[in-house]
């Protein structure tokens, strides 16, 4: 019997193997066509120096590009550490919103379906593009001055630490994009708030536990590895969006064909350091589910 059971086990795991390629062939396969020639391409030309626009002709210069880039640009590192700022800001405010209106969303309301579908428009609409033009109509300027007026009158502001009014002028002048990248988070959430069994909360109610204790209790530590794949979704949406400004920095230096190699190294420094940062967060937040699931 025991031998049979391995061999169950065995063939339905070489299946879940099989079946995960092929969700993964697609993928491979677009990568290898589209992306793996630019991909070795870029590595190459980081490494190099145009000599001749035709044929792309180049001379490899070592660590030339990367040097230039780190000690002698004078722009792409405080451009960079602003938009970290900016981001380390941004990306707490979306999770923590998505996640409000999900379990909002997933409560008994009226016309759930519809507010459903008008959360999740901006995403279909939210190109890179779409974003650049709205915010250029100067919409992060206008919710800033309308905070300042209402929400956080000048006195207020007057009496907090600097640091702390710079925050919340970057969370409120940011609030439409906090809004709309929020969507797809928002489902991600519900779907995760709807695998958590019923009988759950059933049980604590018969326990007598309040709605605050459910949330803490339940809820929250349930939704953990939701919350994790979210905070990576969104750090990788951030730091990659056309409205990011170290993409704009280097994708306006991009114009220039004759720095290709520095802008190839510009953009392999800032690939690796967002690598990091989401091995990083990965290795905490992997850490902090475990200890939530092993109590």
């Amino acid at each position: 019997m025991k031998r049979k059971t391995t061999g169950k086990r065995g063939c339905f795991a070489r299946r879940s193997y099989v079946e995960s390629l092929m969700f993964a062939a697609p993928w491979v396969l677009g990568f290898l066509v589209f992306f793996a020639y630019p991909f070795v391409s870029s590595i190459r030309l980081s490494f190099s120096k145009i000599d001749r626009l035709i044929n792309f002709d180049m001379s490899f210069v070592g660590l030339q590009n990367y040097n230039s880039v780190l000690f002698f640009n004078t722009e792409f590192v405080p451009t960079l550490v602003s938009s970290v700022f900016t981001t380390v800001v941004i990306i707490p405010c979306i999770v923590f919103i998505s996640m409000v209106f999900a379990i909002i969303l997933n409560g008994k309301i009226a016309a759930r379906g519809f507010f459903r579908s008008v959360f999740f428009l901006p995403v279909l609409l939210g190109t890179g593009f779409v974003m650049q033009q709205l915010l250029g109509t100067g919409m992060g300027e206008k919710s800033m001055e309308v905070a300042r007026g209402i929400m956080l009158p000048q006195q207020l502001l007057a009496t907090l630490d600097p640091q702390i009014v710079n925050v919340i002028e970057i969370i409120f002048g940011n609030i439409t994009m906090i809004l709309w990248k929020s969507g797809v988070q928002i489902i991600i959430f519900l779907a995760g708030l709807q695998s958590i069994p019923v009988s759950v909360y059933e049980s604590a109610k018969v326990d007598s536990a309040t709605e605050w204790e459910v949330f803490w209790k339940i809820t929250l530590p349930m939704l953990a590895p939701i919350t994790v794949l979210n905070l990576i979704y969104t750090i990788v949406d951030s730091f990659t969006d056309l409205s990011n400004p170290v993409i704009d920095y280097i994708l306006k230096q991009s114009q220039n064909q004759s720095q290709f190699g520095v802008v190839s190294a510009m953009s392999w420094i800032y690939l690796v350091f967002v690598m990091v940062v989401l091995a990083v967060v990965f290795a905490f937040s992997r850490k902090y589910t475990d200890g939530v699931y092993s109590k």
